[in-house]
């Protein structure tokens, strides 16, 4: 996070009529919303700024009259939080008042930017509420903004936009500039409502030192607040879910899980705001509730069960703000934000399951902002004092029977017919974080200058692993799977209804069932210096430096010490109509704590493994001076025993955990540890150049074009990877060397469950040895073309923005590894969020008064798509190539062609073998369009007018287009993973962007 401000501002520009400064001219600031005024006097370059402003209500600036010029009054200003906003009057001399009437330049939101190279856009609650918006979520406006596309990512709860083409998790989330992360994996830790949105703002490019943390881009919500005038809304949401169209493919509910059958949603909230003292104090109290309907299929045919299971999601969110005006001078703001969050995994599956509702559970993401805005302004100069407590707890399975075991219930021949009890693991993330920000900003002729310093601290607390309850397979014979069928127990079947006789072939528990972690702190100081060179050259110079404690990692040293990061932009004067503007910037990212946490849950401290270790620092696989302790951990690891003849305890008698203390030595496919030399914080290079023209006082064009160079980005290394494989071989002949062949290849070669070191068997080695690094890179070309028009005394306005991107690296991920022996630089390609094209489209018409129709249109070129070997085409072979066979004595065939046993078809990073001959995500899927519409209308009561109801109802995909690509989706169901060349031309489909779906509305005003 930056050390950012929740504040606004406002630079006028006074010029007289032949647009020459003029000086000495008094400007007043008024706010009748919350009752505030201020004065400041034009400076030698005719600009008065007025700094540390509340984002409450909007702001009219007047000049004064004096000899020779009139008054002239700007319309409505409003503000967003960390941003300065720029408005020019043109006074009219007195002459011409008398023989012309009075001249009103009138700022708008489609206003050049003459401030700043900032490359940002942002969207009003006014236009936000006129569109389409799926479950008035926030995050599905954002793509409708330039450099900001819908992502696809690596688990089902990844943040759904995409910033740049970059990975989603690396994008900063704010309210009111401060920290709205989730601080384990990255996303949004409060996800605000649109109820309690007044602006949404997004940096994608040279933006200001005061923000950091991220190589990436800024999302910052400005938070709404209260006024003099008591102001509300109550309304009701619902997705009926009948009148959509069908569609055979899953679709994904608003916390990005999977549903079908039977999804409908409802909502409901209010917000109210007013004074609680006038023209002091003022409140805004927003409350929000979403349920989730949705249908599995329970299906158990060896049990006689097939029954529809209803579940539910069910989504708080409470947000509350007090302002406070001590004096001119001093106000203060206390803001709370609190989000109860349960998605529901109720029993069966999308098209049929065998998991009973005994082993159903909730994903909880439960989450507290509290926040403290001080704010004091005294002339030229303006302090800011924040401070934050936060907590986010995410419970990614928390069971309906939390102290039951999990049990798998076998038939007869072996196959599962049902599944009971706990989920049969544990992650449950809890985090507390503190923030505190100093911000000074102080004006001095043709400067500002902006310095700021943050503290923000995580404790970080993960209990993960296996079922400390113990994990059980039981296989029933013929008779106990006829009695228990005759039974019927139906959907309530749970462990204590299996014989007590049943045959135990599989037992195992957590042997550390307890909670680990640490407390990352970040440190982060900035200066700036806003220079207005010229009347037509603005400059800005800035230095920031972040340190971040877990860049340590497991070394000895303190850490990467070295993250100055200069930022360097100016913005030059065309005309009175247009400016170019550009510049350079270093942009850091933080450690993503999961990298940490995987590599202490994963890791194991025994004795064995330490000895392989041992044998990597005298290869000179890892450094000279690693320590063994530093690197290692005493992490998480089920222990338990399996034979299909049985094991000598019965059902439900399983051996407790004390009785495997000691057993740490045991054999593991892959073990992770912390990376000896530490983690260098991941950052980015970022070139920009734009234009802007001021078509007309409603009307704006702008183009950007940008260069992001990525360097020292996160990916995971083998240090035990097999030597590297032949694939023209696997293409000629037909074949994949057996996972056998691969082991005895290996620096530490394995054979079975054990490796020799120093001439002894050594059995508690790991087959693969994984670390984090930095060492990847990427880059990103881009062009930008936006053109926006606001109503004004127009019957319509619209947004047409068209990008022309291209994104390649050579990492996707903090968990992607190369395909074949570390060789990374095979690996550079289109990432998968790469989208050469994207054309979005919003028009708003207002035929009649109080209607308004909007349309919104994204058009996009297809996703990569990474091609895989077709697994019936390739059989296994040892090294003297004779075939693996099955237990049957078969042929077994894969798609694991250098057999390192990393065959998991893209399901996460994209690092599985590749179809010989093609590059990662060398083909594309088809282009996707998609059309939304809505169309909503206000029925006025009383004299005002200004109160009444609005009915509404969005169309969402109207003409019912079938999109395999450019959609929100999870990388484990998309498209982007097919088998064969590309030249075959095969498209398995997958999944699908929902079909047309229906949503209707009514809100109360007031």
């Amino acid at each position: 996070m930056a050390a950012a401000f929740a504040q606004g501002a406002i630079e006028v520009t006074v010029l007289n009529p032949k647009l020459e400064p003029v000086a000495d001219v008094q400007i007043s600031a008024i706010n009748e919303a919350i009752g505030f005024s201020a004065t400041r006097t034009t400076n030698s370059k005719g600009i008065a700024t007025f700094s540390g402003l509340n984002t409450a209500g909007s702001y009219t600036l007047l000049s004064a009259e004096n000899e020779t010029y009139t008054f002239v009054s700007s319309e409505p200003v409003t503000l967003r939080s960390n941003f300065k906003r720029t408005v020019t009057l043109v006074l009219p001399f007195r002459r011409e008042v008398d023989l012309q009437g009075i001249t009103v330049y009138a700022p708008s939101a489609t206003r050049i930017n003459l401030y700043n190279a900032e490359v940002s856009s942002e969207m009003r609650i006014s236009e936000i509420r006129e569109m389409p918006v799926e479950g008035r979520d926030v995050s599905r406006v954002l793509f409708r903004l330039p450099n900001v596309t819908q992502a696809t990512g690596f688990f089902p709860e990844a943040p759904n936009v995409s910033i740049n083409g970059a990975n989603s998790l690396f994008n900063n989330y704010l309210i009111d500039g401060l920290d709205n992360n989730e601080q384990f994996l990255g996303g949004t830790r409060f996800n605000t409502p649109v109820g309690f949105v007044q602006n949404v703002s997004v940096l994608t490019n040279n933006y200001s030192v005061e923000f950091g943390n991220t190589g990436n881009g800024i999302i910052n919500i400005t938070s709404r607040s209260g006024s003099n005038e008591l102001q509300g809304e109550a309304f009701f949401l619902t997705r009926p879910g009948f009148l959509d169209a069908s569609s055979p493919y899953a679709q994904r509910d608003l916390s990005g899980n999977q549903v079908k059958d039977g999804f409908q949603r409802y909502q409901a909230g209010f917000g109210v705001g007013g004074p609680i003292i006038k023209g002091q104090t003022f409140y805004y109290l927003n409350y929000e509730h979403t349920t989730d309907q949705k249908d599995n299929l329970l299906s158990s045919p060896a049990l006689g069960v097939s029954e529809t299971v209803r579940g539910k999601n069910y989504f708080n969110y409470l947000s509350g703000k007090i302002d406070h005006y001590w004096s001119d001078r001093f106000h203060s703001a206390i803001r709370a934000n609190v989000g109860v969050v349960g998605i529901g995994r109720q029993a069966g599956g999308l098209t049929g399951g065998l998991n009973f509702p005994s082993s159903a559970s909730d994903q909880v993401r439960n989450s507290l902002n509290l926040a403290s805005t001080n704010v004091y302004t005294s002339g030229n100069l303006t302090l800011e004092t924040n401070l934050q407590y936060a907590r986010f707890r995410w419970d990614y399975a928390a069971p309906d029977n939390p102290t039951s075991p999990d049990v798998a219930v076998a038939g007869p021949t072996g196959e599962t017919v049902a599944v009971l009890g706990h989920p049969g693991y544990a992650f449950e993330s809890i985090q507390h974080t503190l923030q505190a920000q100093q911000k000074a900003t102080w004006s001095q002729g043709s400067h500002t200058f902006k310095a700021g310093a943050e503290f923000l601290s995580t404790d970080h607390e993960l209990f993960g692993g296996g079922n400390p309850n113990g994990s059980y397979r039981v296989q029933l014979t013929q008779a106990q799977l006829d009695d228990l069928r005759a039974a019927n127990p139906g959907t309530s079947l749970s462990i204590n209804d299996i014989p007590a006789d049943a045959l135990v072939t599989n037992y195992a528990v957590e042997l550390r069932p307890t909670s680990f972690g640490k407390r990352q702190n970040i440190y982060s100081l900035y200066f700036e210096d806003q220079l207005q060179a010229t009347d037509r050259l603005n400059l800005t110079l800035g230095l920031r430096y972040d340190y971040d404690n877990l860049s340590k990692g497991g070394g000895s040293d303190n850490g990467d010490y070295n993250n100055l990061a200069p930022r360097l932009s100016f913005n030059y004067q065309l005309t009175p109509n247009s400016s170019v503007r550009g510049g350079f910037g270093l942009f850091y990212d933080k450690v993503l704590y999961a990298i940490y946490s995987d590599a202490l849950q994963q890791n194991n401290n025994s004795e064995a493994f330490k000895k392989q270790l041992s044998y990597f620092v005298e290869q000179g696989i890892l450094p000279a001076g690693t320590s063994l302790d530093q690197v290692t951990f005493n992490g998480n690891l089920t222990v338990g025993q399996s034979n299909n003849a049985g094991l000598p305890y019965g059902y439900l008698q399983g051996p407790p955990v004390e009785s495997f203390a000691g057993q740490r030595n045991l054999f593991s496919n892959e073990r992770r540890i912390l990376n000896p030399n530490g983690y260098d914080n991941p950052y980015t290079q970022q070139f920009s150049l734009g234009y802007q023209l001021q078509m007309a006082t409603n009307k704006l064009f702008y183009m950007d074009l940008v260069y992001n160079r990525g360097r020292n980005l996160f990916r995971t290394v083998n240090l035990n990877a097999p030597a590297a494989w032949d694939y023209d071989r696997s293409l000629q002949e037909g074949i994949a060397r057996s996972s056998a062949w691969a082991d005895e290849t290996r620096p530490l070669p394995i054979y079975g469950d054990y490796a020799i070191i120093d001439g002894e068997r050594v059995e508690g080695v790991a087959r693969n040895l994984v670390m984090t690094e930095t060492k990847g890179k990427s880059n990103y070309y881009a062009a930008s073309f936006n053109l926006q028009k606001d109503k004004a005394d127009d019957q319509f306005s619209y947004r047409l923005i068209y990008t022309l991107s291209y994104l390649e690296n050579n990492t996707e991920d903090i968990n992607f590894r190369a395909m074949d022996a570390n060789n990374f630089e095979a690996e550079w390609g289109p990432s998968i969020n790469d989208r050469r094209h994207v054309i979005n489209a919003i028009y708003n018409y207002y035929p009649l008064q109080n209607l308004t129709l909007t349309v919104t249109a994204l058009l996009q070129s297809g996703q990569p798509v990474n091609r895989i070997p077709d697994a019936a085409k390739y059989k296994v072979v040892n090294r003297d190539g004779s075939p693996v066979l099955d237990a049957s004595g078969n042929p077994i065939f894969t798609n694991d062609l250098n057999g390192d046993g990393s065959a998991f078809g893209d399901a996460y990073v994209g690092n599985s073998d590749r179809h010989p001959g093609e590059g990662r995500n060398s083909d594309r899927l088809p282009w996707s369009n998609t059309f939304d519409t809505s169309v909503q209308y206000f029925i006025p009561f009383g004299a005002d007018r200004e109160n009444g109801l609005e009915i509404r109802a969005d169309v969402f995909n109207l003409f019912n287009a079938e999109n395999l690509s450019g959609y929100s989706n999870n990388a484990t169901q998309s498209n982007q993973i097919q088998a064969g060349p590309a030249s075959s031309g095969l498209l398995v489909r997958r999944n699908a962007a929902p079909p047309r779906q229906f949503q209707f509305g009514v809100r109360y005003i007031f």
